[in-house]
């Protein structure tokens, strides 16, 4: 069977149709609005985009979006505390064009990481998380360095599993555990020293998704093509894309390379 926007646009209504979500289709963007009819709040989502998950994983991948949308909203609209919360705050790492403000004009928690990627908070709902923003801090009486510290904190005590792989004398680790916080071990520093102490190479590191991060050992020319054909691959598939720039691991610096084609990174 063949899916259109209009036939994906149908099925998502239907799939969606709830006494509490009002849903407003663009047709210009082709974008769907759900929304909570008590607090406005709401996601959006690309027609096309789902479309096209659909031809890879046909009705899975409408399961899984239709998830993300009601636990999104169960976050957004439900009421949740930071005191007694702390093992449940985490960084998550996001590119550097995603908003730094909620839709309703809330200023999130974030830092600057990289040219291509920013630090957020989020409380882990279980389910689904929240982004921490101020007026939530403030209510609570805390404060941001608080966040920032129990976050980091607990970055660290996440495990890690890694999977090794090799390519044309290049090897290749990765971490993908589907936790939700897989890039934001990038910011567990002994994770990256403990790895940079056993590479031979060129040490690389990908987040090009959320729910993945990845180590490359590079020793020729082969290893920086793979590792540019590989990050592009899992930024095009996940869910919460990050960015198709891997990262040169040096001097406990993470600094963007373009990989080209049968060339090293300019």
């Amino acid at each position: 069977m063949e899916m259109t926007n209009l036939k994906m646009k149908k099925l998502l209504m239907d799939r969606l149709a709830r006494e509490n979500f009002s849903i407003i289709y663009d047709h210009e963007n082709k974008q769907l609005r759900i929304e909570d009819k008590d607090t406005k709040k709401g996601i959006t989502v690309s027609i096309p985009t789902v479309v096209s998950k659909w031809e890879e994983k046909k009705e899975k991948a409408v399961d899984e979006i239709v998830y993300h949308i009601e636990e999104a909203l169960k976050a957004m609209t439900g009421v949740q505390k930071l005191e007694g919360k702390e093992k449940y705050i985490f960084p998550v790492i996001r590119s550097t064009s995603f908003p730094t403000e909620t839709k309703d004009g809330k200023k999130l928690i974030y830092d600057e990481h990289t040219a291509e990627t920013r630090i957020y908070y989020a409380i882990d709902l279980g389910s689904s998380y929240r982004l921490i923003d101020f007026p939530f801090v403030e209510q609570e009486g805390w404060n941001e360095e608080r966040i920032k510290q129990v976050a980091r904190f607990n970055v660290r005590s996440l495990k890690i599993e890694l999977k090794e792989d090799e390519v044309a004398g290049n090897k290749f680790y990765f971490l993908n555990t589907n936790d939700g916080y897989d890039a934001s071990r990038i910011l567990n520093e002994s994770l990256l020293e403990k790895m940079a102490s056993q590479i031979k190479g060129a040490m690389a590191v990908a987040v090009p998704h959320q729910d993945v991060l990845i180590f490359a050992d590079i020793e020729n020319d082969t290893g920086y093509n793979v590792l540019g054909q590989m990050v592009m691959h899992f930024f095009t598939e996940g869910q919460i894309p990050i960015t198709a720039l891997p990262f040169i691991y040096e001097n406990k610096e993470l600094e963007p390379i373009f990989v080209l084609a049968h060339n090293k990174p300019e």
